[in-house]
């Protein structure tokens, strides 16, 4: 008889972050079991609030963990960078088990190779949440991509990974030794800005299935 599979739970706050994570899983880890929840009104709400997290935040984390663990999930992997603090208490409730912030495997692998990093995101929360999960010794250059969350809502795909590309490359012209795609949603524009910009280019999808992936064999 065979083992189970492993199953991992992947928590979303955006609809667009659904397919990046699951194609990384299927290119480089097809055998995981993946159970997707998805609650898009996470960050519509986070905006309203001016991206403040409080207690009601959290517990609806709390709540969405529950349920993965409920279900047998031996690891969960958040694809929402904005909610960092709400997932440190996911990860402070269930310490048995694997649970990864979006970008913490991404920018283990960037301070490896780089010291000033560009940080690049759609969505402005992001941008105000995320650097301060840096190490101190590097310089973390928040760089928003303008119009790529509305082009990709709008299903303009080719618009959304423009729009990234000239982040990125803006950020590149200005000093920044690698580029860091800070969400989900925006890895689909890493293979034209690695055609774009003269740096390593890092993605939030590839590194957390790696250390998932690791953490779990280990």
């Amino acid at each position: 008889m065979s083992s189970p599979a492993t199953r991992v739970a992947l928590i979303h706050a955006l609809p667009q972050s659904v397919d990046p994570v699951n194609a990384e899983f299927d290119r480089t880890w097809p055998q995981c079991m993946r159970m997707n929840l998805l609650d898009d009104s996470l960050s519509t709400d986070l905006a309203r609030s001016g991206g403040a997290l409080d207690d009601a935040m959290t517990r609806r984390f709390m709540t969405l963990a529950q349920y993965a663990v409920d279900t047998g999930a031996q690891a969960i992997l958040f694809s929402c960078s904005a909610f960092g603090p709400c997932i440190d208490a996911v990860a402070r409730r269930w310490p048995d088990i694997p649970v990864l912030k979006p970008g913490e495997a991404m920018i283990a692998d960037a301070v490896r190779i780089g010291r000033r990093i560009a940080l690049v995101a759609s969505f402005p929360p992001t941008l105000a949440s995320m650097p301060a999960e840096f190490p101190t010794g590097v310089e973390v250059i928040p760089t928003l991509a303008s119009g790529a969350l509305e082009a990709l809502a709008s299903g303009d795909t080719a618009r959304h990974d423009q729009a990234v590309a000239d982040a990125a490359k803006t950020a590149v012209e200005n000093g920044c030794d690698v580029v860091a795609l800070a969400q989900f949603s925006i890895a689909r524009a890493a293979p034209l800005v690695k055609q774009t910009v003269g740096a390593p280019v890092l993605t939030t999808v590839a590194s957390a299935v790696a250390a998932l992936r690791s953490r779990l064999a280990g």
